[in-house]
């Protein structure tokens, strides 16, 4: 372990992390392209020729702003020919698709580049969404569209705690929208493809050919999953089903399916070994191979990563020395984050490397505890110690992102993770035959009765109600403290010294203070909110860890209303009570007046309130002003769009702030 925190590449790996969070949250760096080249020589200039511990702490420096020039250098806005700079009312564009996503209720949806915007060449990537009910000709990557449609910038969540769909796209570099239908693009076959567009046709040739031999829907989405990373045709159900129990990593071909198909490559191919140079055509036949594999898996960024983090894996094992599968993972990450330093916000990418490391670094001295004397029970061991091990380097992040925690995730992973490295040598077998025309029936048969056993094992599973741990709210402070606490623990489990004890001590003292803090926050916060709910008012009153609901909802639709949840999970509320909206609510020596439909603002003795307009009221704005003189004046999601555009004139006419909640989302009063 000392060998590895002296790993020279781990230190500019840290403060290459450290630059690109610093330059996404904070922009450190606003100046132009040209800047960047004379900086890094400047800093060259002083490395080489200063003494060593100036040049030591120039190389570190060296790094941390190459993080902050890769973020600047990532971003497409920053260029001068971004489309966003020339875009007007109903600007010609022609978008390039890029990648398929999966569709929702609504739209079908796909990541494009916008290569054109009237006259001008540009770059820079926009989020289409078409029209279901519309669509004819099936999109494919490297497609063209020739659009007529307004581009739209991607909104912020309404209300608070809501998943941030903005930031997620954001991180994608993804600052635009488009809504088509039929009558606004024009569709173009492309003539040139890319890689990624060679990798999508071959896709789509496979998918083709499996269907010819009679797959259930759900078998058929799981194959596609499994082994070309295409999740679009899954049911919301059985990914449901997967992800309560513990095993959704089994449908994203990621870090676990690379490794596997590695680990079967390296068995298969030992014989090499025997010859001369043996050694170096396995690890090239491997490479080759994972590379072949994310090919047809699609070449996207997932694939790409996993693929590129176990070529440095084969090449390290290819020099056997100790720790060398450590070293190969952080010049990985290293790898990855100077190609796409972006790749460092994906949580599919925290999350496999995480479990990686955790494996790395944990499973061999959880192994060493015991040594089972029968080999089944050996093997079963060495894989529960993996399963643990990589458990607790995802769990702090996963309770995190996804607040549940699958109990029964061990026992999926005893029977499922076995069998995966059979299923996919199996399916890659079918896929051939299939695109050969050679598969039998039969064969197909029995590989979509394995896939359907699967599916049926991991529903049976994920109806165990009672091993799933939902509604678990961790705030990124805690997340923080506990992998602090379980760096340490692990440090003080190999040592075992007195110094890696108190360590480890302070660390669980750290993460009390935490917790300890925030249940006190909890307790003590007092809040009103307002939140945006299109043709709805939502008001909610927090005295501590109780959230009182008025609203004029249905009574079964207000208990699953998303922004409730979100609130009460994230704030660790222990009681919700709902009731109907009053006309008159106070809080903390605030008045807030509620027009609804009916119009009536005019009570005796009411001066100054916070007046909050609902349900489109038609009343003279201009008398309600000079009769109540409100302090403030909101308009919620449950008013006409003109009726609040009219508003918002004469509050601004007559100098009287205006808070819209469609535009600046849920209005809060904090004590």
């Amino acid at each position: 372990m000392k060998k590895v925190l002296a790993y020279l590449p781990l230190h500019f790996l840290v403060l290459l992390v450290v630059g690109i969070l610093c330059q996404f949250y904070l922009k450190i760096w606003t100046f132009s392209f040209v800047a960047i080249p004379f900086f890094i020589l400047f800093l060259l200039i002083v490395f080489i020729f200063s003494k060593k511990i100036l040049r030591t702490l120039t190389g570190l420096i060296l790094f941390f702003f190459l993080g902050i020039f890769l973020v600047f250098i990532q971003n497409d806005t920053n260029y001068p020919n971004h489309y966003v700079k020339y875009l007007e009312d109903d600007s010609l564009a022609v978008v390039k698709i890029r990648k398929i996503l999966k569709e929702n209720q609504y739209n079908k949806k796909f990541e494009a580049e916008v290569i054109q915007l009237g006259d001008v060449l540009t770059k820079g990537k926009v989020l289409v969404n078409i029209s279901k009910e519309d669509t004819v000709n099936a999109l494919f990557v490297d497609d063209l569209l020739v659009v007529n449609a307004d581009f739209k910038a991607i909104n912020s969540p309404y209300n608070p705690y809501q998943f941030n769909y903005k930031l997620y796209l954001q991180k994608q570099g993804i600052p635009q929208q488009l809504f088509l239908k039929n009558n606004q693009y024009k569709h173009l076959k492309s003539i040139n493809n890319s890689w990624l567009g060679y990798a999508n046709l071959l896709r789509n040739k496979i998918h083709r050919s499996l269907e010819k031999f009679n797959f259930k829907p759900n078998e058929l989405a799981v194959i596609n999953a499994l082994l070309l990373g295409n999740r679009e045709n899954i049911s919301k159900q059985l990914l449901e089903d997967y992800a309560n129990a513990g095993a959704i990593h089994i449908l994203a071909v990621s870090g676990l399916h690379v490794g596997i198909i590695l680990l079967l490559l390296s068995t298969l191919l030992k014989p090499l070994e025997q010859l001369k140079n043996g050694k170096f055509l396995k690890t090239v036949i491997v490479v080759l191979s994972l590379w072949v594999f994310a090919f047809i898996a699609g070449l996207s960024a997932s694939v790409i990563r996993a693929v590129t983090m176990f070529t440095f894996v084969a090449i390290g094992l290819f020099f056997n020395r100790n720790n060398i599968v450590l070293f190969s993972l952080i010049s990985s990450l290293f790898f990855l984050l100077i190609f796409n330093p972006l790749f460092l916000f994906d949580v599919g990418f925290q999350l496999s490397y995480l479990a990686v490391f955790g494996i790395v670094i944990l499973q061999p001295k959880m192994y060493s505890i015991w040594q089972p004397n029968y080999k089944i029970m050996d093997k079963f061991w060495q894989l529960a110690t993996v399963s643990l091990a990589a458990q607790i380097g995802v769990l702090p992040l996963s309770l995190y992102y996804f607040h549940q925690f699958p109990g029964l995730f061990m026992l999926s992973n005893l029977i499922i993770v076995p069998l995966l490295g059979f299923i996919l040598i199996g399916g890659i077998v079918v896929i051939i035959l299939a695109l050969l025309n050679v598969l039998p029936q039969f064969l197909a048969d029995f590989y979509g009765l394995i896939i359907s056993l699967m599916n049926n094992f991991v529903s049976w599973i994920s109806k165990q109600e009672d091993f799933l741990f939902t509604e678990i709210s961790l705030s990124f402070q805690a997340m923080f403290a506990i992998y602090l606490v379980i760096a340490f623990g692990i440090y003080f489990f190999i040592y075992q010294k007195t110094k890696s004890l108190v360590y480890f001590l302070f660390t669980v003292l750290l993460l009390q203070g935490v917790v300890l803090f925030e249940n006190y926050q909890k307790k003590t916060k007092n809040e009103f909110i307002i939140f945006h709910k299109s043709r709805h008012t939502v008001l909610g009153e927090r005295v501590g860890v109780v959230l009182k609901i008025k609203h004029d909802i249905s009574h079964e639709n207000i208990q699953h209303e998303n922004a409730i949840l979100s609130y009460t999970l994230n704030q660790k509320i222990d009681s919700t009570i709902f009731d109907s909206l009053p006309s008159i609510l106070q809080f903390n020596k605030k008045k807030l007046l509620i027009v609804d439909g009916l119009g009536v603002y005019d009570i005796p003795n009411l001066k100054q309130p916070i007046v909050l307009l609902r349900s489109s009221p038609k009343i003279n704005l201009e008398r309600l002003i000079k009769v109540l003189t409100p302090e403030l004046i909101i308009a919620d999601g449950s008013n006409y769009k003109s009726y609040v555009r009219d508003w918002a004139l004469i509050a601004s006419k007559r100098k009287i702030p205006f808070y819209n909640t469609n535009k600046k989302g849920a209005f809060i009063f904090n004590n």
